[in-house]
């Protein structure tokens, strides 16, 4: 169940703040039933820690690929009101309400597994609808679209800092402060981020980029093992200057 994963120092290890102990969870992709099963892995470890301060930070990407993102995003919305959690924004996040402002986007949503999302809202989603049917699936998923799903999609956030970690759904642009980073490199960047070596000033926790197992480097640690298609959704549990893999 556990792995340790740093081989720092005591002295050298990046560190959270006394008495907080967060659980980040890499891209669910519609895999509603792999979301459960790690909330209740979650909770039997809480219970093993009464006394800590457990925050949650899921890293985006709730939806698209798997077959359940309608279920993933209700499970998401019932553990915000029972827990302490931080929601960030992924890629596909950004499609929701770019397709309701503009259906012809639905070409580049489908790309990216959407039609798996609007069929999980009870629509029949033609792989290639012309102009007309784009526009009559739009206003159906419009019609579709629960007010509190509404509006846990509009008030997902783009990054969180804790402590010597800054957790993210695709990572940073090198050499931009983290205060200044743009929300589209938050959400779309790979290799300029994935392969500099650079310190970012703080420990990069993320996703976007399906890795076998989670990739641990002195600068960033990436969770995203592929849950859609593996069948793998993985936690990161950080306490002090411990990091473990759930």
């Amino acid at each position: 169940m556990w792995r340790r994963l740093t081989s720092r120092t005591k002295r050298q290890a990046p560190r959270l703040p006394d008495g907080i102990r967060i659980y980040a969870v890499g891209d669910v992709h519609g895999r509603a039933d792999l979301l459960d099963q790690l909330l209740s892995r979650i909770d039997a470890d809480l219970s093993r820690y009464p006394g800590c301060r457990a925050v949650h930070v899921f890293l985006g990407d709730y939806i698209d690929r798997g077959p359940s993102s309608r279920a993933a995003l209700d499970r998401l919305i019932e553990r915000g009101r029972t827990h302490e959690v931080v929601f960030l924004k992924g890629n596909h996040e950004s499609f929701v309400f770019e397709f309701l402002k503009d259906p012809a986007i639905l070409g580049d949503w489908r790309q990216l597994g959407g039609l798996a999302t609007l069929m999980s809202y009870g629509l029949k989603a033609s792989i290639n609808a012309n102009a007309a049917e784009q526009v009559e699936l739009a206003k159906a998923f419009d019609a579709s679209l629960p007010d509190h799903h509404r509006q846990f999609l509009g008030g997902l956030q783009t990054s969180f800092t804790c402590g010597d970690f800054f957790f993210v759904h695709a990572g940073v642009k090198p050499g931009i402060p983290l205060t200044q980073q743009r929300e589209e490199d938050l959400l779309w960047i790979r290799d300029d981020f994935l392969l500099c070596e650079e310190d970012f000033g703080k420990v990069v926790v993320h996703g976007h980029t399906p890795v076998r197992d989670p990739d641990i480097r002195q600068n960033r640690i990436n969770i995203d093992t592929g849950a859609y298609a593996t069948g793998r959704l993985t936690c990161l549990i950080i306490e002090n200057d411990e990091i473990f893999v759930l």
